[in-house]
């Protein structure tokens, strides 16, 4: 607007000067006066679109909330899911790991002659029998005095007997090995 008043003034008035310093300081009076009115008009309504912006950011901000909770929610049931899966997994193979070193070790503790807890037992229920037949023939006979020597006996010979049947067990198992070892290199 104050250009086009500068126009005007220039063509009519090219030689008088002093014309056209005033409309040019009344042109940049004009511009103050607008640019403190914006102003004014700006610190007025400022406050109410800060208002409008801080409840507009606070709406955006409970809208994100609710999606994200809903999203960490459904995470957090596929990430629990996947874990409970990857635990069973893990427990099979320790438990198959587990089963493969007792059979690995059961066959090492065979090949040297070791005897496992049943053969113990069996071994033990052996000598309980003898023991048994022993303590019955002792009874049968009433002689008091030979009795020990003859159980005595009765030990060693079941002491032989179950030494006999270990090293019969070695010698198999020593068979055994050498088959299995000549057929896989076969």
């Amino acid at each position: 607007m104050a250009d086009k008043k500068l126009k005007k003034l220039s063509k009519k008035d090219e030689q008088n000067p002093q014309g056209t310093a005033k409309v040019i300081m009344d042109s940049a009076n004009q511009i103050w006066l607008a640019g403190l009115g914006a102003f004014s008009k700006a610190q007025e309504e400022g406050g109410k679109i800060f208002d409008a912006l801080v409840k507009e950011g606070s709406d955006l901000e409970a809208k994100t909330r609710k999606t994200t909770s809903a999203k960490v929610h459904e995470v957090r049931g596929v990430v629990e899911g996947t874990v409970s899966q990857v635990q069973q997994r893990a427990s099979k193979s320790i438990d198959k790991l587990e089963q493969v070193f007792e059979d690995r070790v059961a066959r090492a503790l065979n090949a040297l002659g070791v005897p496992t807890s049943k053969d113990v037992q069996e071994l033990s229920r052996r000598v309980e029998e003898l023991q048994n037949a022993v303590d019955t023939y002792n009874q049968g006979t009433g002689s008091g005095a030979a009795a020990p020597a003859k159980k005595k006996t009765v030990r060693k010979t079941a002491a032989k007997k179950a030494t006999a049947k270990k090293t019969a067990s070695k010698k198999t198992l020593a068979k055994k090995s050498a088959t299995k070892k000549s057929a896989s290199k076969s």
